[in-house]
């Protein structure tokens, strides 16, 4: 079958490749549509958790060996710690990821456990099926915020987690959203969907700031420009080092919480809500094309904002 192989740091390979072996528990999926993450592009570059070679894909949507029409939650568990036992599987301490521990969905077909599938509602399109993980991850950082409705929400970055961010801000009933980023055309996007105000830095005080970048510049504006008593949600990952004022938190009772991955119930909502969300800022491309847009973003040669291959 054809694949797209991550061979070694910084090097992606269209490859023909054996046919997933489908072990007991497993069920084999024809994928439709798989996302690329910025956590790929990133692991690409550095290699750590995802060791070469390996078929990455941690965000697709596809159709099961009976037809039914599928969606992979990712996030694999041991099911039986007091992090599995009390909803916080996606923290397990033993936890593997589907494209990074195992291979994933920049396939035409991956073995995956029974326990990752779930049903793809027939109102979504493969391509927003592809974009249920990614939604996952803003509905969890909105939630982990504990914004209520009125609150002025800031969203950094406005690649697709932020864009995500920004409509589910919107529908958890934020007065207004501002949003950062150093591309006019993803800033143009954000205004276009509900952003108040675009640009590339804030000005004044959120009671909630999302941070989809991860850059110790980024994590700084999120501290210095929360109200007194607000709070930060980290889920970008593009640098290790944290870039913020620690005494502020205390002097003004600052929070910052890290936000990674989704609950099972955040996934099924995720879905929901896409329905009526507007993704036409998502591009498509073949599969066999998969090396050269994924060295493309990789790179910085290409700038969709959101690229789904497909099969």
């Amino acid at each position: 079958m054809k694949a797209l192989v991550f061979t070694g740091p910084g090097v992606l390979e269209n490859r023909d490749v054996p046919e997933p072996e489908v072990a007991d528990g497993d069920v084999l999926v024809h994928v439709r549509s798989v996302g690329i993450c910025g956590s790929e592009l990133h692991g690409a570059r550095h290699p750590g958790f995802r060791k070469p070679p390996l078929i990455m894909g941690h965000e697709f949507a596809g159709t099961s060996a009976d037809g039914d029409r599928v969606v992979i939650n990712p996030i694999l568990s041991c099911g039986h710690c007091d992090l599995c036992k009390g909803g916080l599987r996606q923290v397990c301490r033993e936890r593997q990821i589907i494209g990074v521990h195992r291979a994933g969905g920049f396939a035409e077909r991956v073995a995956v456990p029974a326990s990752a599938l779930r049903p793809l509602p027939g109102w979504l399109s493969w391509d927003a099926g592809a974009m249920v993980e990614p939604a996952a991850n803003a509905v969890h950082a909105w939630n982990l915020s504990g914004a209520r409705p009125g609150a002025r929400v800031a969203v950094l970055g406005c690649g697709a987690i932020g864009l995500l961010c920004l409509l589910t801000a919107l529908d958890g009933g934020a007065a207004s959203v501002d949003v950062t980023d150093l591309d006019p055309g993803r800033l143009a996007q954000a205004r276009r969907l509900g952003a108040v105000a675009t640009g590339s830095g804030l000005s004044g005080e959120y009671d909630v700031i999302i941070d989809a970048v991860g850059s110790p510049l980024t994590r700084a504006q999120s501290v210095d420009h929360q109200r007194p008593g607000g709070t930060a949600v980290w889920l970008g990952l593009a640098q290790d080092s944290p870039g913020f004022d620690a005494n502020a938190l205390i002097r003004s009772e600052k929070r910052v919480l890290g936000s990674f991955a989704y609950s099972d119930e955040e996934f099924g909502h995720a879905a929901d809500l896409l329905r009526a969300w507007d993704l036409s800022w998502t591009s498509h491309y073949p599969l066999t094309e998969g090396a050269e847009i994924f060295t493309g973003l990789m790179n910085g040669g290409l700038h969709p904002v959101k690229a789904l291959l497909l099969p």
